[in-house]
C-alpha cells in the first residue's frame, strides 16, 4: 500500500485497514485467555515515526500476549529496531546481511549480503565484535517498497560506508553508494544512529567508535533516494578539534513537521574558547543548513569530563517544548522555536535518573518515559509552567529505549527480558522471555499485529 505523502512530500508512516486475528493460546502464567484482533499497522523507521515518539500506530489490549514465533538465527548480531511494512519484517546484521522475514511464521522470504563487514580487529577500538557491518536502523519508504540500510564494508585494505537500498519484493540491490565526507578518516568513524528519510532524500549520522579514539567527528549526511549528490554537515568542524559524535543511542535524526533536522551531538575536544556544535542540540534545514542550536553552559566541562549530551536524541514533545538529557545526569527542557543558544534552557533538573539516558524516549504531549541507565524513568511535563516532575522510576531496572503500545511501556532489558511497565507506576504487568541481547540499548517494536524484540541475532515476535 502506498502511504500518503505530506505538502512537503514526505513519507509518513500509518496504520493499515487490515485487521489481523491472533489467538492468544496461553499466557506468561500458563493460563488460557481469549482471542482478540487488533489492527496491522507499519513501523518503518527508528520508534515509528519521524519525531520518534515511540508511541505504536495502533489501540489494542494486549494484557497477556505468547510467543508467536522466534526467527531462525541469522548471519550476525542485531543492533537495530525491526521494522516491519505489510506483511514482511526487516532486520539487518553486522555481518552486512539484510533479511526480510515472513511476519506469520517468522521464516527468511530473502537474504542480501550487501558487502564484507570490517573485523573489529581493524577497528581502532570499539565494543562491537567480532565485525562492524550494519549498526543503525534500516528505514523503509513504503511508497517506493525500498529499504536503506548504511553498510560498514571492507575491500582490500578500505574501509568505507554505503548507503545501501533494497527492493522490498526480492532483496535486489538497487542503490549502492559511499556516503563517507571527504577526508574522513573512515576507520575511525561508526555509523551508530538509525536512518530518516526527509523530502526524498535518506538522512544518516556518524560519530566514533566506543572509546573515543583515533580522529573523528561528528557528521550529519544527507542523500537523494535515488543516489546523487549528498550534502554534509560536520560537528567540532575548527582546525585542530574532532570528535562530537553523533550516535543518540542508536536514535535516528529527528525530522519534525517542516522537514528540519534535529540531533543532539556528544562531547568534543574543544574545552576553551567559543561552543563549536559538540553537547549540542542542533536543529538543520532539510539542506543542512544550521537553524538553532542549545547548549548548557557546563559544556567545556561536559566535553572534558565526556558527558555526551548526545546519548540521546531531543524529544520533540508536540507541546512546543523540546525534553533533552544524557550523561550530566540533567535534563534540560527547551523551547521548540527558540533553543536559546549557549544556557538557553526554560528549565533543567540536576540529579535527573542519577545516571545516563541511552537511547530513544517515547512519549506523549504530556508525558515522557526515558531510558535511564538504570531503569526507565517517567516525567510529567507541563508546557504552562515549564516544569518537568518525575512520575516513577522503574524498579525492573530495564534500560531500554521504550515504545507505548497497548496501554503499557515496553522495554528490553540487557538480560534479554522484555517488560510490560504500567504506565501509572512502573511496575511490570508483563514479563517475557526474549534473549540476551547484542546491542546495547535494544528497543522493541509493533507491526502486523506483533510485538517484536530484538535478540542477540533472532527476532522474536508475541501477540
Amino acid at each position: 500500500m502506498r502511504q500518503p505523502r505530506s505538502a512537503r512530500g514526505r513519507f509518513v508512516p500509518v496504520g493499515a485497514a487490515l485487521v489481523l486475528t491472533a489467538v492468544m493460546v496461553g499466557s506468561v502464567t500458563g493460563t488460557p485467555v481469549a482471542r482478540v484482533s487488533f489492527p496491522a499497522s507499519n513501523w518503518t523507521t527508528y520508534h515509528a515515526n519521524g519525531v520518534e515518539s515511540g508511541v505504536a500506530p495502533v489501540t489494542a489490549t494486549l494484557t497477556r500476549p505468547t510467543r508467536a514465533w522466534t526467527s531462525p538465527a541469522l548471519d550476525g548480531q542485531l543492533y537495530g529496531e525491526p521494522l516491519v511494512l505489510g506483511s514482511q519484517v526487516v532486520v539487518a546484521t553486522e555481518n552486512d546481511v539484510v533479511y526480510a522475514l515472513n511476519a506469520t511464521t517468522g521464516a527468511v522470504e530473502w537474504s542480501t549480503t550487501v558487502g564484507s563487514a570490517v573485523p573489529a580487529s581493524d577497528l581502532p577500538c570499539g565494543d562491537i565484535s567480532p565485525s562492524v557491518g550494519i549498526t543503525g536502523t534500516p528505514v523503509i519508504d513504503a511508497g517506493r517498497s525500498e529499504v536503506f540500510v548504511v553498510a560498514d564494508e571492507l575491500a582490500g585494505a578500505v574501509i568505507s560506508h554505503h548507503l545501501v537500498g533494497l527492493g522490498l519484493a526480492t532483496g535486489n540491490v538497487l542503490l549502492d553508494q559511499v556516503v563517507d565526507p571527504p577526508g574522513t578518516n573512515t576507520a575511525a568513524q561508526l555509523q551508530r544512529p538509525g536512518l530518516a528519510l526527509d523530502e526524498g532524500s535518506v538522512v544518516l549520522a556518524m560519530g566514533g567508535n566506543a572509546g573515543d579514539c583515533s580522529t573523528y567527528h561528528g557528521w550529519v549526511v544527507s542523500v537523494p533516494e535515488g543516489g546523487g549528490t549528498m550534502r554534509t554537515w560536520e560537528v567540532d568542524p575548527s582546525p585542530g578539534n574532532d570528535e562530537g559524535a553523533i550516535w543518540m543511542g542508536g536514535a535516528a535524526p529527528v525530522v519534525d513537521g517542516s522537514g528540519n533536522i534535529w540531533v543532539a551531538t556528544g562531547n568534543g575536544s574543544n574545552d576553551t574558547g567559543s561552543p563549536d556544535g559538540s553537547d549540542s542540540v542542533v536543529e538543520l534545514s532539510p539542506t543542512l543548513t544550521p537553524v538553532q542550536s542549545f547548549t548548557p553552559s557546563t559544556w567545556a566541562h561536559d566535553n572534558d569530563a565526556d558527558y555526551d549530551l548526545g546519548s540521546s536524541p531531543p524529544a520533540l514533545m508536540g507541546n512546543g517544548l523540546v525534553f533533552m538529557a544524557g550523561k550530566s545526569h540533567i535534563a534540560y527542557l527547551l523551547k521548540q522555536s527558540r533553543l536559546g543558544g549557549v544556557g538557553g534552557q526554560l528549565a533543567q533538573k540536576a540529579s535527573f535518573c542519577t545516571s545516563n539516558v541511552d537511547g530513544g524516549e517515547a512519549f506523549t504531549t504530556t508525558v515522557l518515559y526515558a531510558p535511564c541507565l538504570n531503569g526507565v524513568i517517567a516525567v510529567k511535563v507541563n508546557a504552562t509552567r515549564h516544569t518537568m516532575r518525575v512520575l516513577w522510576h522503574t524498579r525492573t531496572g530495564s534500560s531500554g529505549p521504550p515504545i507505548i503500545f497497548a496501554n503499557r511501556v515496553w522495554t528490553e532489558s540487557h538480560a534479554g527480558v522484555l517488560y510490560g511497565l504500567r504506565k501509572g507506576n512502573g511496575r511490570a504487568a508483563v514479563t517475557l522471555t526474549v534473549g540476551a541481547p547484542a546491542n546495547h540499548f535494544p528497543t522493541p517494536s509493533v507491526g502486523a499485529g506483533l510485538l517484536l524484540a530484538p535478540a542477540a541475532n533472532r527476532v522474536v515476535a508475541f501477540h
